[in-house]
């Protein structure tokens, strides 16, 4: 879509009328971005009810505040529905864990991913980011490749051999994304019993292709992580070797913590890129803006850490494709006693939902909310807590730094010797399951860029 302004993406149709239940409930469970009203943009905290289930979305700068700082002890806990979505691959890792094995794994894993270690991690960035672009400048003009999958190959790379150390992390990188995509791919949007107010211990009906995915997952993670315990005097560094540093972790803790950061490390940066490629395709003048700040700043060479100042536009743009389609859009937690939040008593059992699908889209937030337009973010410093796509609070994500520096890196390295084309008739759709993906596939033509 072309609008006055310059390029708006596709985003699904927003009802103006409330939908039945049955309706919403069956939009929900294809995906979660389909029930969202068109009031509920600039709408800044409503309530409503599922089956027995209260729900209360926030979506002003100054509840979501609330919520997810003032309130953050009986606001802790993840959703039912986030909770039985993750648990067979997770186990109690960081994610979903709560009270004090929580805070006890975020001792554990926030230093590892902090912004202090980028200089050892953002080496294999650049590594992973120059094999890729080597692969890509070696393709003929006009081959097609599905770049969301390629993302989701190189993202793995990156995380594999930083969790893993360079030589035991190169494995099995295909097979934990295969798996990834398999478990996605089945697992539930909603879970009838917890919506109707039964209790979270009883077990939902098991779902074999979703097991068998998770334990394919957890076998070659086991695999990896002996390998990379093994490895002589500790003599390649790995996140994994810095998890266990100090810490009394049992070999299903750190698989569990892997699993987590696994899954948080390829598959939102991956869904990132593929986004970035994609709006940078309908947008040729800031795709060439792209490449000449990449060109100017790189010379041929891959980006480095050293890089990012000089790269402003390309960040930029990764901001801006965060905004537009971060890669989880809905926050879910659950209350655990009664609360107060914006002035209105809530019940235990509450289901209070931030939502950046909606914040980031807000038309009193955002000046054109639906235009793809990475300016903004060079003109002015974005709302505090209106633009959270890495959540915010004690449980922000704790390697946003190591996602937006891999983005950024890896699509300046790319970017400044290949130009893609969507394929001529590909239909590009906003789907959301776990993640926020541009569909199953994402069909793009590679053409290499003059070397003037």
């Amino acid at each position: 879509m072309t609008g006055p302004a310059g390029f708006i993406p596709p985003y699904p149709p927003r009802p103006v009328d409330r939908l039945p239940m049955f309706e919403t409930m069956r939009r929900f469970r294809r995906s979660m971005l389909e029930v969202w009203r068109a009031r509920h943009f600039e709408d800044p905290f409503f309530v409503t009810k599922f089956f027995r289930r209260q729900v209360a979305v926030c979506n002003s700068p100054e509840i979501v505040r609330e919520a997810f700082i003032d309130l953050a002890g009986p606001l802790e806990r993840k959703s039912p529905q986030m909770r039985q979505a993750l648990r067979p691959l997770l186990g109690d890792g960081l994610f979903i864990s709560e009270g004090a094995l929580w805070r006890a794994r975020r001792r554990a894993v926030a230093p590892v991913t902090h912004a202090s270690r980028m200089p050892a991690l953002a080496p294999v960035m650049t590594e992973v980011a120059a094999e890729f672009a080597t692969r890509w400048q070696a393709l003929p003009d006009g081959a097609e490749i599905d770049v969301l999958a390629e993302m989701a190959e190189m993202t793995a790379e990156v995380i594999g051999r930083t969790l893993f150390g360079r030589e035991v992390g190169q494995r099995a990188a295909l097979t934990v994304v295969d798996a990834f995509s398999a478990y996605q791919a089945h697992v539930g949007q909603t879970s009838l019993a917890s919506m109707a107010g039964l209790p979270d211990w009883l077990p939902g009906l098991p779902k074999p292709r979703l097991l068998l995915a998770s334990w394919r997952i957890r076998r070659v993670l086991d695999g990896l992580i002996a390998a990379a315990l093994a490895q002589a005097g500790g003599a390649e560094a790995s996140l994994v070797r810095a998890m266990q540093d100090g810490q009394v972790m049992s070999r299903a803790a750190l698989r569990n913590e892997a699993a987590t950061l696994f899954m948080a490390g390829h598959e939102t940066t991956a869904n990132t890129l593929a986004w970035a490629w994609y709006l940078l395709s309908q947008v040729p003048e800031a795709a060439a803006r792209v490449t000449a700040e990449a060109r100017s700043a790189l010379g041929g060479r891959p980006a480095g850490l050293g890089d990012l100042r000089s790269l402003r536009f390309t960040q930029a743009v990764i901001e801006e494709t965060l905004r537009l389609y971060p890669p989880v859009p809905v926050l879910a937690r659950e209350a655990t006693t009664e609360i107060t939040l914006a002035g209105r008593r809530l019940p235990r059992g509450t289901l209070v939902l931030v939502v950046p699908w909606l914040l980031h889209r807000n038309p009193k937030l955002w000046p054109e909310p639906d235009t793809f337009r990475p300016e903004r973010f060079l003109e002015g410093t974005p709302p505090r807590y209106g633009y959270i796509p890495f959540s915010i609070g004690p449980r922000v994500c704790s390697g946003q730094q190591f996602g937006l520096t891999e983005a950024v890196l890896c699509l300046a390295t790319l970017a400044q010797h290949v130009r893609l084309e969507l394929r001529p008739g590909h239909v590009v759709e906003p789907v959301s399951r776990l993640t926020l993906r541009p569909g199953a596939t994402l069909p793009m033509q590679v053409y290499q860029r003059d070397a003037a």
